[in-house]
């Protein structure tokens, strides 16, 4: 990492310590059920690599290749899935801000801006992750740099699964806890599948997150500010009710140039996929292992639609998370319509490479991605 006179862009570790700091408490659990919770998502995640490689077919010769993988699945609490994040972050952003850094060094007191300003953002970047930290049920980190409590597959790569998190939702919805975890694994397990059989999928993505932050030339007040709204709106420093102009942006709005806007549409469309993807599996896999699926999917899908009061909102959109919810929705549409029509030997030629992953239109016209994809491929006219 570039640093200014010894101080980076962002303090990492101050960031860290933030969101532990803030975190939420778990819901409250003696230790033989933690131990037992622990025991049995592992064992669940174990088994869920078995139900997905055979539902999707990904496994086999003639679909993507036989794929063993060494990725960990780790259970976590909050602050796990903090330190692991805060991991990933550092990595994927490190060419950024390096630039960012080297541009500031120009600047008449950029040293002692740069150490004030990557203690501030460490702080805000901290709140925000305290923040995720209690809603994010488990994730499959693509990005994860290996660390003695944190380990990562040889390629990288790990399976978090947030202990308390889901905990607290099954007792929210009042479902079966056994088959509510169950069903949390089989997605999370699709997302490992996903990258472990598709040798190059990981690269792919790496290369088009790269490229896009290649293309970023933003000072770093702007990026800087964009936390700082995010993080004024947890701790309620605007009034309720009050709008604004700031209300509409988020993130994504650092989008700055028509090849940025092309990466990002290329980026929206695989995520789309891959979270549709998930869905798609955990529901087909589901009635055959999951006996409460159906209460299970319909209760969850409730959560997501509703979210919680403004303050929730106006997060979720600043972050970009509203553009997550309809990931799943349109990829789920997408994955369905594809499988329903040429089968799921058809739909995995979708991970012969990044030349026949979906475009952004294709995903909201499968038959459109069919046609190039299948009949060009078929021969036909």
């Amino acid at each position: 990492m570039t640093s200014l006179g010894g101080a980076e862009m962002v303090d990492w570790n101050l960031a860290v310590a933030t969101a532990t700091r803030f975190v939420r408490p778990g819901p409250e659990v003696s230790r033989d059920e933690a131990r037992a919770i622990v025991a049995e998502l592992r064992r669940h995640a174990k088994s869920s690599e078995q139900h997905v490689r055979a539902f999707t077919r990904m496994a086999q010769p003639g679909a993507t290749g036989e794929a063993p993988h060494d990725t960990p699945v780790l259970v976590v609490d909050r602050a796990g899935w903090i330190k692991a994040n805060v991991a990933g972050f550092r990595a994927v952003l490190k060419p950024l801000l390096a630039k960012m850094a080297d541009r500031r060094a120009t600047v008449p007191g950029g040293a002692v801006l740069g150490a004030v300003g990557g203690k501030v953002t460490g702080v805000e970047l901290g709140m925000l992750l305290s923040f995720l930290s209690s809603r994010v049920l488990g994730q499959y980190e693509t990005f994860a740099p290996p660390s003695r409590d944190l380990p990562a597959g040889a390629q990288g790569g790990r399976l978090l699964l947030v202990a308390p998190n889901i905990v607290h939702v099954e007792r929210e919805l009042e479902v079966d806890p056994h088959d509510f975890r169950l069903w949390v694994c089989l997605h999370e397990e699709t997302h490992r599948t996903q990258f472990t059989a598709v040798p190059w999928l990981r690269d792919h993505i790496e290369g088009e997150i790269q490229s896009f932050l290649g293309e970023t030339d933003i000072d770093p007040g702007a990026l800087l500010e964009r936390l700082r709204e995010a993080a004024q709106s947890l701790v309620g420093a605007k009034p309720e009710g009050e709008a604004g102009e700031e209300d509409e942006r988020s993130f994504t709005d650092l989008v700055q140039t028509p090849t940025q806007r092309e990466i990002l549409g290329r980026l929206t469309a695989v995520m789309s996929l891959l979270e549709g993807h998930a869905d798609y599996v955990m529901d087909g896999v589901g009635p055959e292992v999951v006996g409460s699926v159906a209460e299970i999917r319909e209760k969850f899908q409730k959560r997501r639609a509703s979210g919680a009061g403004r303050l929730d909102q106006a997060l979720r959109k600043l972050l970009g998370l509203d553009a997550k919810l309809r990931q799943y929705r349109d990829g789920e549409r997408f994955v369905r319509a594809v499988a329903e029509e040429v089968g799921m030997d058809g739909f995995n030629r979708v991970w012969t490479s990044p030349n026949t992953l979906p475009t952004k239109q294709e995903i909201a016209k499968p038959a459109d991605w069919i046609a190039r994809v299948h009949r060009k491929a078929d021969g036909a006219p």
